[in-house]
């Protein structure tokens, strides 16, 4: 609080807020860190197995294995989003467990989950799409405009 606000409180209430200073817990910023750090790790870790696995098993390239790993990830999100074990794996990660793809498919099937009480339809397929609507429109519009740089500068024989 500044000073300017600390002198407008009255003798009670700036001694409530230093009892409240003292009172209050301080959070384990580092150990959250190094938490968010072993989870994240972890899920890249394991969509890099999975990249593998397509490279040896099915005679993907490391060029053509991108889009398989991200449905892949993406679904394995999905599904232990929905046996309940990515909610447990998100509150010991934190933000680790944010990592895009795993994030995006967690996000979209909990909405879908949430609100399968309101039918299939309105419930389900009208809030499943709520934030992955925005997440893909701007990843089309964004494509769309790094693309239409890119022809522009290679119609000028930039690149």
């Amino acid at each position: 609080m500044s000073n300017n606000q600390k002198k407008e409180l009255t003798p009670v209430q700036q001694e409530y807020q230093k009892l409240q200073k003292k009172r209050e817990t301080k959070r384990p910023v580092l150990n959250n860190c190094l938490k968010a750090f072993l989870v994240g790790g972890i899920i890249c870790v394991i969509g890099q197995a999975i990249q593998y696995f397509y490279i040896f098993f099915f005679d993907f390239t490391e060029q053509t294995t991108g889009n398989p790993t991200a449905g892949t990830m993406i679904f394995l999100a999905m599904l232990l989003t929905g046996f309940g074990v990515y909610d447990r794996i998100a509150q010991f990660g934190g933000a680790g467990s944010a990592v895009p793809l795993t994030g995006f498919g967690n996000a979209v099937i909990s909405a879908a989950i949430e609100h399968r009480t309101e039918g299939f339809v309105l419930g389900v397929g009208g809030n499943m799409f709520k934030l992955a609507g925005s997440v893909i429109l701007f990843g089309v519009f964004s494509a769309f405009i790094v693309a239409m740089i890119k022809t522009i500068l290679t119609q000028w024989g930039g690149l």
